[in-house]
């Protein structure tokens, strides 16, 4: 079995403000000086001896967490677009607030999210492709890494499209993760069957 361990990055300034971060990649998705002490936190927590590689999404703020949890162990980073965040499309760097006002219908109201239905008014990408080219990423990497632990910085929407595959769900089935948090995934590489050992897993976890 490979095994996968997904991290969200950092707290950033857009994630405050409660920005649609979508794949902005300027100075209010850097990571934050909370989101710098998240990853430290996370980097002494994940002890990430015996990995073989550390994939990211190519974003500031994705290459910046994964600098940070890979400082003692060293391992080859590589950058891969598949890891990109969720593109909102025109929403991208707007207010979740305002677009809920404006466009009600296409968030859920229990957890102030979209739905899928927002794509073609945003002009954005749709969950199915978010959840299809993260599968296509995880039966490459398996195939490369068979029975290797392999370590992987994206985004919150991409973690969840991680988990949606894993357990055949949909759309808001799995909710978003938190910042710096790190869920599990087996894949066999043979059969692309995959796993779910654990979602979401903060090194300071508050229940």
């Amino acid at each position: 079995m490979t095994e996968l361990y997904i991290i969200r990055h950092g707290q950033t300034a857009a994630n405050v403000a409660g920005l649609k971060q979508g794949t902005i990649d300027d100075e209010r998705t850097y990571l934050s000086e909370t989101g710098i002490a998240q990853a430290k936190e996370l980097a002494g927590a994940l002890d990430l001896t015996g990995f073989t590689t550390l994939y990211h999404s190519p974003l500031h703020l994705t290459v910046e967490t994964a600098q940070i949890v890979n400082q003692t162990a060293h391992l080859p980073m590589v950058a891969d677009d598949r890891l990109l965040e969720i593109s909102y499309g025109d929403w991208d760097g707007q207010l979740n607030a305002d677009l809920m006002t404006k466009y009600p219908d296409l968030f859920d109201p229990l957890i102030n999210d979209v739905r899928a239905a927002y794509a073609p008014v945003a002009n954005g990408e749709s969950f199915a492709s978010v959840e299809a080219r993260v599968q296509a990423f995880t039966e490459e990497v398996a195939k490369a890494h068979p029975d290797e632990r392999v370590a992987v910085v994206t985004h919150g929407f991409t973690v969840r499209s991680f988990a949606i595959n894993a357990t055949q769900s949909h759309d808001l089935t799995i909710l978003e993760p938190a910042n710096c948090s790190v869920t599990k995934i087996l894949v066999d590489p043979t059969s692309g069957d995959q796993h779910l050992v654990y979602y979401n897993r903060s090194a300071s976890p508050a229940f």
